[in-house]
């Protein structure tokens, strides 16, 4: 990416694809870390767009309640029309603000807003997609265990899912599971395990870090790609261990370390093809003093050029 492009930035404050609440309030915290004032020091011209309105659960849930009080939307994907609508201003907010020579940040919010960036960033063009992350989000209604939207985006990218979800940004399958890759994944429910494994996706899991090191499993992410014009990243902030990223979710034990997520969003940025990213799960309530928020800016700074030296 060239010095001194436009970065533009979008908050999704939702919360309605997980049942624990708090990750609305994910784009605030990052603002308030200073991520505009932390790219514009790097050279960037930076347009903050706001937030793209979202209800709020229990608005959401008085609109599903039968007379009888009973949901009315089940179908085993929770707030199911109001996520899809959500994704859908997303992705029209994508196409219609932000250039193809120019840099996209969405700040959500729970995972389920990247069915919305990822189909925006696939309408500019060929994208491989880097989806950092503890869990593989590869459920559908039929597998997944909650029903959280959240645990769904990229089966419903790839064409399988309820038809709200499938068609976010136009009908049908929006990727091809070539166009995929997964770094940092360590929980994956029974089914959604098996469905992976046959999914074509390729998966690189904290046990393939250990083994390889973060810089390999990057080169090798990248060479994936290296037919693809644009790369878009989207960063579960619980891809990283919890004693660096408290705030989040769903935590789980084991993640990447402060330099290798660094390390990795460098050497992602020396390829020079992001265009687009993504910092989801992100919940204020239960971090220590924006430490997660922090981090995220930092990670973001990473990406977009900050070096050592």
């Amino acid at each position: 990416m060239e010095k001194h492009s436009t970065i533009r930035i979008f908050g999704v404050p939702m919360d309605l694809g997980q049942q624990r609440r708090g990750v609305d309030m994910g784009p605030s915290a990052v603002r308030y870390a200073g991520l505009q004032e932390r790219l514009r020091g790097l050279g960037y011209t930076v347009t903050d767009h706001g937030n793209i309105a979202v209800p709020v659960v229990e608005e959401v849930e008085r609109s599903e309640t039968g007379g009888e009080g009973t949901i009315v939307e089940s179908r085993n994907a929770r707030h199911l029309q109001a996520v899809a609508s959500v994704c859908s201003t997303i992705y029209e907010q994508m196409i219609a603000c932000v250039k193809p020579e120019e840099f996209a940040i969405f700040l959500g919010g729970d995972h389920s807003i990247s069915m919305g960036t990822v189909s925006g960033a696939l309408s500019r063009g060929a994208h491989g997609i880097i989806w950092v992350d503890a869990h593989a989000d590869y459920n559908t209604p039929r597998t997944s265990p909650s029903g959280n939207i959240h645990g769904m985006p990229v089966a419903a990218l790839l064409g399988d899912g309820p038809r709200e979800l499938t068609h976010i940004g136009g009908n049908g399958p929006k990727l091809q599971p070539a166009q995929v890759a997964m770094v940092g994944i360590r929980n994956l429910d029974a089914v959604e395990r098996q469905r992976l494994i046959k999914s074509g996706i390729a998966i690189y899991t904290m046990t393939d870090i250990d083994e390889q090191g973060i810089a390999t499993i990057a080169r090798q992410t990248l060479k994936r790609f290296e037919h693809m014009d644009s790369l878009h990243i989207s960063l579960d902030m619980d891809s990283i261990d919890p004693v660096e990223a408290p705030g989040v979710g769903t935590p789980v034990r084991g993640g990447l370390t402060y330099r290798e997520a660094h390390l990795l969003m460098e050497l992602f940025a020396q390829s020079g093809k992001v265009r687009s990213l993504d910092i989801v799960e992100i919940n204020p309530i239960l971090d220590n003093h924006n430490q997660t928020a922090e981090l995220a800016v930092e990670l973001a700074a990473s990406l977009l050029g900050q070096r050592i030296l």
